[in-house]
């Protein structure tokens, strides 16, 4: 009976087995494709030289943006979402869920959260013992909450996060790219190694046929993995690709995050241009660089309600009557600040002028997803 260390100790190193087969099937390709293709097979020097340039660049930004997917750390919330010492001590003591959730109340008053559980209620983490930001989820293989989780990848043995996910999109295309290239300029030779396997007789082969040699092997079995690797990767590309245009993770596609007017799959959405921009930052020059440049802190992140027009939202106020919240909710006194978010800087400014907040606040809450 092996004591849970252990346990943990053996999991943790098994988690690594997939990133193992990875290193060893880009470690094999890199062998064939370099030695058994550039080096034996190809006899063209011009060719060789062009072949061996791109795929080293392509290997290069393939190798660097996988390495800082798997290093990266998942970001967690800030130490203001944590309970105070005395508030978590009465809210270990509350049996009552409605007390409990009081307490959650109070603390989170000052919080920019605009989203709860399906039940209305504060979303709280009992074992990180912390409120929730938004897009907050707690990853049960790393045993911590993680910022804008968008779920655990064992491929890389991390959670792919605010902190890595751009790093995780620019990995996705690179090995889309580093797949493509092996198969496109491996195709002609392998063609011609799989007509040089059915041909019986020497005599029956043209004179510029390649030599029968163990490269044939390597070339034939590279072309098969590259595109079978570039298939499956595709799709999954893709999808990420819609992910970042509707400004969604994984987890939100599944369950919608609730907002105060009710669940909202598209509540994060600011459209597709700073949805982008969200993700890899405002230098376009960075983009396809695996270097972090995502935009925020990863736990305030701008809705549809902050970008509203504020005149919209007062006169709203004004023909409806605020609806109550109640007790059971309660959400930040006002959006993001432009300050907290370049996303929101050529936008509408938000109104801080006494009794006129109190209205606009209205106004924001009646007509978001509408």
């Amino acid at each position: 009976m092996a004591p849970s260390h252990v346990l943990k100790c053996c999991q943790k190193v098994l988690a690594w087995v997939p990133v193992a087969f990875i290193a060893l099937v880009v470690a094999w390709s890199y062998y064939a494709y370099v030695v058994e293709l550039c080096v034996f097979t190809i006899s063209s020097t011009a060719e060789k030289v062009v072949y061996l340039v791109v795929f080293h660049l392509s290997f290069f930004m393939f190798v660097w943006s996988y390495w800082k997917t798997i290093f990266t750390s998942p970001a967690s919330p800030s130490n203001e979402f944590c309970l105070s010492k005395a508030d978590k001590e009465q809210y270990e003591k509350e049996e009552r869920p409605e007390s409990q959730q009081e307490i959650l109340r109070r603390a989170a008053k000052d919080l920019p959260i605009y989203t709860t559980t399906a039940s209305r209620a504060i979303r709280y983490c009992d074992r990180c013992q912390l409120i929730k930001p938004d897009r907050c989820h707690h990853c049960s293989a790393c045993d911590i909450c993680v910022l804008k989780m968008d779920h655990h990848c064992p491929w890389v043995n991390n959670c792919v996060g605010f902190s890595n996910y751009k790093f995780f999109l620019l990995f996705l295309m690179y090995s889309l790219l580093y797949c493509l290239f092996v198969a496109a300029t491996v195709l002609q030779y392998f063609i011609k190694f799989w007509t040089l396997c059915h041909r019986k007789a020497a005599e029956n082969c043209p004179q510029n046929e390649l030599p029968d040699t163990h490269a044939k092997f390597h070339v034939l079995f590279l072309f098969f993995v590259a595109a079978m690797f570039f298939i499956s990767i595709l799709s999954l590309f893709s999808y990420h690709c819609w992910l970042v245009g509707k400004n969604r993770s994984t987890i939100e596609t599944f369950r919608a995050p609730t907002f105060r007017n009710g669940p909202d799959k598209n509540g994060f959405s600011l459209g597709c241009s700073k949805n982008l921009r969200e993700v890899f930052g405002d230098e376009k020059k960075y983009w396809l660089l695996p270097i972090f440049t995502s935009l925020g802190d990863g736990c305030n992140f701008p809705t549809r309600l902050v970008i509203m027009d504020p005149e919209q939202l007062t006169v709203s106020s004004q023909n409806e009557p605020a609806k109550s919240s109640g007790a059971n909710q309660s959400f930040p006194t006002r959006p993001l600040s432009e300050s907290q978010n370049r996303l929101l800087a050529s936008d509408s400014q938000w109104v801080e002028s006494g009794p006129e907040e109190e209205n606009v606040k209205s106004g924001f809450c009646n007509t978001f997803c509408a």
